[in-house]
């Protein structure tokens, strides 16, 4: 067997050292960034409560059957993200080196967000925090400490004004420029600590999945305990109801909002870590006979409470924020790095002991974003390890081609921690790591297991592996359901598609716009024209060819033991179909 041969020339395929280890690894990639300063402010912005409908909706007709059927893919096939559709479906493995290139866009962008938070981290030990004064040299006239305003204050007048948080965060991190065009000076102070973090995660991973293995441990149950810390505290603060009451009021007619039901799907797909390959490599260093079926379920509910809970913290935090500045919890309400970088620290700095509760926030975010920053890491180098198996599977090789990938990585970074890099970091993020490119990834990564490979066929695998039959509606969801919802979310991201703005007021120049979609139809493009490219360069007739094609590995377990390998006919039969 062509497989049997690599491992026994090269040695064999690593595996997790116990099952808890891959329990933890997974829950450290799912449970990110995205729990604490996303869902939170989506469910507020959405309807509160009512959010919850589309959000449920879309994980159980998208989240929990992708995210088993990736998972379940990688421990069949034991192989990366793009060898895993090479021996599952030839002709969809356009799907898997897309994933590959998202992954790639989220290693780029992903340990800046991780500078950015070791720098707060370090300003935390102060003895006067620095986002907390408008008595420094980076502040300007327009300054006011809004820590300091009374009850009374009025509203009107802090339009004109900015509060010490956010000069902190654009004139003292970032340095904003007047746009990408004016990249300016490497902020050095960045550069050291983006190269901290780099050297982290090398170290952590350069050994494979024994040395990572073992780091989860510390990386992925920490945050926990401080997220607990952060909640008490949050709930026990004064105004803390009015926020909560903000977070979860629900607001039914919301739901006819198209909007809110692209961005209820965005952040399930965000969240649950689907359509990007990395559950697939996670999954393929499980034993065979594992019983991922059950993982699934247990690390999808648990990803959903971490994000419902994450709210409660977060919202408690600004509501007393809100009363001790006399305004509503909208006017404080944040996402993304605004809530992570200014409204937090604006609001701990109000509270007794700051620099206390800004230490654990910070630590909490920098282990929550290392954790996901691993598995990023790891799916990358095991796709290429497994593309190139003879080369980087010598000894002290995958530990040089880690390095080289750290390095690239960390060069093009430099870009995006310049005065103007904060730009560059939205074009990317906006563009090369969207929704939209997921979404059409995951169009066609459950088309070819439900309609080609077959969601019989992939229910016999779970079968063989776990001894449990999947329900019958994930094989309706294969085949049905979550193609045609991830296609209609993409179809109305397309429509409802905005130009990226900065701030709200600034617009990017034609050549970025233009860069941005080479970066998003990099992704999107790959998985139709691979599939072209294979038909094209084939032998035989057209149907021969598909034949070939769609048909699975000889070395894949069930097809070994004729369980799961159609005949030729059968498989010109069932592409007659599609």
């Amino acid at each position: 067997m062509r497989r049997m041969n690599v491992e026994t020339q090269e040695g064999k395929r690593e595996q997790w050292s116990s099952k808890t280890e891959f329990l933890l690894t997974v829950c450290g990639n799912v449970v990110g960034l995205g729990n604490v300063w996303r869902f939170p402010y989506l469910c507020y912005k959405n309807g509160g409560g009512a959010f919850l409908v589309p959000y449920l909706l879309y994980v159980g007709l998208c989240g929990l059957p992708l995210f088993l059927l990736e998972t379940s893919i990688g421990q069949y096939t034991q192989q990366g993200i793009v060898t895993c559709w090479r021996s599952l479906c030839p002709l969809a493995e356009g799907v898997g080196r897309a994933e590959l290139l998202i992954l790639i866009y989220d290693s780029i962008i992903y340990l800046v967000i991780l500078a950015w938070t070791l720098f707060y981290l370090v300003f935390s030990f102060s003895s006067q925090l620095p986002w907390a004064s408008c008595g420094n040299t980076w502040n300007t006239d327009q300054c006011v400490d809004f820590s300091s305003l009374n009850h009374t204050a009025n509203c009107t007048s802090k339009i004109t004004t900015t509060s010490a948080a956010t000069e902190f965060w654009e004139r003292r991190v970032l340095a904003i420029s007047g746009g990408i065009e004016e990249v300016g000076s490497v902020r050095w102070e960045l550069m050291l600590c983006l190269l901290a973090c780099w050297a982290v995660c090398y170290f952590c991973i350069w050994k494979g999945i024994r040395y990572s293995g073992k780091v989860v441990y510390f990386t992925a149950t920490f945050p926990y305990l401080m997220l607990l810390v952060l909640l008490v505290r949050g709930v026990t603060l004064p105004g803390a109801w009015e926020g909560i009451q903000f977070y979860l009021y629900p607001d039914p007619v919301r739901l006819a909002d198209p909007q809110v039901w692209m961005e209820a799907g965005t952040q399930v797909f965000f969240s649950y870590c689907i359509g990007r390959g990395s559950q697939t490599v996670l999954g393929s260093f499980n034993k065979y006979n594992n019983n991922c079926y059950m993982d699934s379920f247990w690390l999808c509910l648990l990803n959903g409470c971490t994000s419902f809970v994450a709210g409660f913290a977060v919202f408690s935090v600004l509501g007393f924020m809100a009363q001790k500045q006399g305004v509503s919890v909208a006017m404080v309400a944040e996402s993304g790095p605004g809530l992570a970088f200014i409204a937090f620290p604006q609001a701990a700095a109000m509270m007794p002991l700051p620099q206390l509760w800004t230490v654990c926030f910070f630590i909490m975010l920098l282990l929550l974003g290392i954790d996901t920053q691993f598995v990023i890491m790891e799916g990358v180098i095991t796709s290429f390890t497994d593309l190139f198996p003879v080369t980087l599977r010598r000894p002290r090789y995958r530990e040089g081609f880690v390095l080289l990938f750290c390095l690239s990585c960390f060069l093009i970074q430099l870009t995006m921690i310049t005065e103007g890099g904060i730009f560059v970091f939205q074009l990317i993020d906006y563009y090369g790591c969207s929704g939209a490119c997921v979404l059409f990834v995951a169009v066609f990564e459950s088309l070819a297991v439900g309609w080609i490979f077959g969601a019989d066929h992939m229910e016999d695998a779970i079968k063989d592996m776990t001894a449990q039959r999947p329900c019958v509606l994930f094989r309706l969801c294969w085949r049905y359901f979550t193609p045609l919802v991830s296609l209609s979310s993409f179809i109305l991201h397309m429509v409802d598609y905005k130009p990226l703005k900065f701030n709200r007021w600034y617009m990017y120049p034609d050549w970025a716009y233009a860069l941005g979609w080479a970066m998003a139809l990099s992704s999107i493009l790959l998985v139709p024209l691979w599939g072209i490219g294979k038909i094209c360069v084939g032998t035989g007739s057209l149907r021969q060819r598909l034949a070939v094609l769609c048909h699975p590995d000889d070395d894949l377990p069930l097809t070994r033991l004729g369980k799961c390998q159609n005949s030729e006919m059968e498989t010109l039969q069932d592409i007659n179909r599609i």
